[in-house]
């Protein structure tokens, strides 16, 4: 399952792969280097067996397209 969650008033969207994160469930988050001229940042969430769990995406409607970010 895949779950993309957006706000616009802060210009930010989650993406949840898999079951939904329980509290505490991030064990660790990694930013990942975007290359230069890509505005925006990004956040890998790994649980504590080093599987993903989640992408938060800053920035968001500079790194996806419009129609992800329609009516969330």
């Amino acid at each position: 399952m895949r779950d993309l969650r957006y706000d616009p008033a802060v210009d930010a969207a989650y993406v949840t792969l898999g079951a939904p994160i329980a509290d505490g469930g991030v064990a660790r988050t990694v930013p990942v280097d975007l290359p230069d001229g890509i505005s925006g940042e990004l956040f890998l969430d790994f649980d504590e067996d080093g599987h993903l769990l989640g992408v938060e995406i800053l920035g968001a409607s500079a790194l996806l397209r419009p129609v992800l970010l329609r009516g969330r």
